[in-house]
């Protein structure tokens, strides 16, 4: 509960998972006058042990077991707290191509309870921080993306949070909430899940398996490492609400890689890892290629004029380095990830009518 020494109370949703983790751990070290509470449902991609042991013990952190469409623990939490940073949704494009209904619920219904319960307790909050996606933008129509891009959503899960975009729009335009949407493009770094595109490549790499690439492996994504993220979130979160109270922000990098010049770069770096020159010790340096998943956009590049005119934030990680980091954590932390292996691969009927892992 918030607290008279707390100067600011902010509620994370969905930090137990891999980007809202990290932001937790990023603004708890840098603002110890702050309390921070953790709404978390614990589902597939969530873990409690993504948050470090002095985060749960310590005095202005509270995590809370419950799911943001739980009406009554949302407006609970959300009358003691002055900023709200909402994570919590279902994310991985493959899963919602043959089990959509979740993605529905708690992306759109789920961002109903939050913005409901923020309109509720309208006198108390400073900043409500909407993560969206770049997906919901869908293909590139130009080389970058800026925010005035149309949303063409090419997935269920990317239609689910476009309808969770445009909900909170509505609250931007008929309450004037202070709300600011972020549209996050591809992010990577340390506790992200083996079902994404990076830490799937690093695994397979470490088990001695071939990198599977979907199609020609010539779509190109636009990669942030996570650090990164929680610095523009940050500058988001303490930005005089003149600048970005109703705003949309990309948040990338305004670079894209393929996948294919991925997969060649990690196993590049494994190659050049302490253990990768150690000859009993076998890693991966192949690839194949199997069918291509629907609802894959072939290009996403951020244009991020508008938060590095506005916030003054650009990205201070190159991704050769993040990439290097993150596969030297997957290296070193195969006890967290070993658990989790079986969760890698979700069965699709790519476009040529073949079910493949993908």
């Amino acid at each position: 509960m918030k607290s008279p020494i707390y100067s600011r109370s902010i509620l994370l949703t969905g930090a137990a998972g891999f980007v809202g983790s990290n932001v937790l751990i990023y603004l708890f070290n840098k603002y110890p006058n702050y309390f921070f509470t953790v709404l978390d449902a614990l589902t597939y991609s969530g873990d409690i042990k993504n948050i470090p042991d002095y985060i749960h013990k310590a005095r202005n952190f509270q995590f809370v077991y419950g799911d943001v469409r739980n009406q009554k623990i949302v407006d609970s939490l959300i009358s003691r707290v002055d900023t709200v940073l909402h994570f919590a949704a279902e994310t991985h494009v493959a899963r919602s191509i043959y089990d959509d209904a979740v993605f529905f619920e708690t992306d759109i219904l789920g961002t109903q309870c939050i913005a409901s319960a923020v309109l509720k307790h309208r006198k108390n909050i400073k900043r409500f921080i909407h993560i969206s996606t770049s997906e919901v933008y869908g293909t590139a129509l130009k080389r970058t993306m800026d925010e005035s891009h149309p949303l063409n959503p090419q997935s269920p899960y990317a239609a689910a949070k476009a309808g969770a975009d445009r909900l909170i729009y509505s609250y931007i335009t008929t309450y004037k909430l202070p709300i600011v949407i972020v549209r996050l493009f591809n992010i990577y770094g340390k506790q992200q899940h083996l079902e994404k595109l990076i830490p799937r490549f690093i695994t397979s790499c470490i088990l001695n398996e071939p990198l599977t690439i979907h199609g020609t492996g010539q779509s190109s994504r636009d990669f942030t490492y996570v650090d990164d993220i929680s610095r523009a979130l940050d500058s988001v979160a303490h930005a005089d609400k003149n600048k970005v109270d109703g705003e949309v922000f990309n948040i990338g990098s305004g670079k894209d890689y393929t996948v294919r010049g991925i997969a060649d770069l990690v196993m590049k770096i494994m190659a050049r890892h302490p253990t990768g020159k150690n000859k009993e010790i076998q890693y991966s340096r192949h690839a194949i290629h199997i069918g291509d998943r629907p609802g894959q956009v072939f290009r996403h590049t951020a244009s991020i004029k508008k938060i590095g005119n506005t916030l003054k934030w650009c990205p201070q990680v190159s991704f050769r380095d993040g990439l290097e980091k993150t596969v030297y954590w997957y290296v070193d932390n195969r006890a967290w990830w070993n658990e989790k292996v079986h969760m890698r691969h979700v069965p699709i009927e790519t476009e040529g009518g073949k079910t493949e892992l993908h």
